[in-house]
């Protein structure tokens, strides 16, 4: 699937929060993945009967979003490797994820990262023993933010999305997840 690059900075970003401070009304059946902290790839590996795959959209160097920046302790103009997947279950279309990781993060043993091709970045990230999770922070992802492929993108309805840093070996990398409107767990469609 080819996309048109826009650099982040031309592009209108999604506006995070905090999950405990977020006043949206968050559909009910979204809430528990939305706020969950353990493993979205091991919960999406349950919610399809194992009928899951990852699909690999782009991974490159680029630059990233001014938040993005901000969350890693990056400088203005520093580049970070940006994969970006979908995450299908039951061959439908789920979740997008955007990972961005530093360069300063690929380093020792955590190289490995670098060629995850159709793997799940999850399993690796919930591996470690001394892994560390900041808060979760949500948006309501529309259309005119140009945060998704636009494959993905919805004419009317908001996306719901989360992101964390992962702290692996004390390095720090982002990972955004987008709910898109295909997204049925266990066979029930979220409203």
């Amino acid at each position: 699937m080819a996309a048109s690059f826009i650099p982040p900075s031309a592009q209108r970003e999604p506006r995070w929060r905090t999950a405990t401070i977020a006043r949206w009304q968050v559909p009910t059946q979204l809430k528990p993945w939305l706020h969950g902290r353990g493993s979205l790839t091991t919960e999406l590996l349950g919610a399809s009967a194992g009928v899951f795959r990852v699909e690999v959209l782009s991974q490159t160097l680029a630059n990233i979003y001014p938040s993005e920046r901000q969350l890693l302790g990056l400088k203005n103009g520093q580049r970070a490797l940006v994969r970006e997947v979908i995450l299908f279950g039951c061959d439908q279309p789920w979740v997008f994820a955007r990972s961005v990781l530093p360069l300063s993060t690929l380093t020792g043993r955590l190289r490995a990262l670098r060629r995850l091709d159709n793997r799940p970045l999850g399993h690796h990230l919930f591996s470690y023993a001394n892994m560390r999770r900041s808060p979760i922070e949500l948006a309501l992802i529309g259309r005119r933010e140009r945060y998704l492929p636009a494959a993905y993108r919805t004419e009317n309805t908001p996306l719901w999305g989360r992101r964390s840093v992962f702290h692996l070996d004390n390095k720090p990398l982002l990972v955004s997840e987008v709910f898109l409107n295909s997204f049925c767990p266990n066979g029930q469609p979220i409203a």
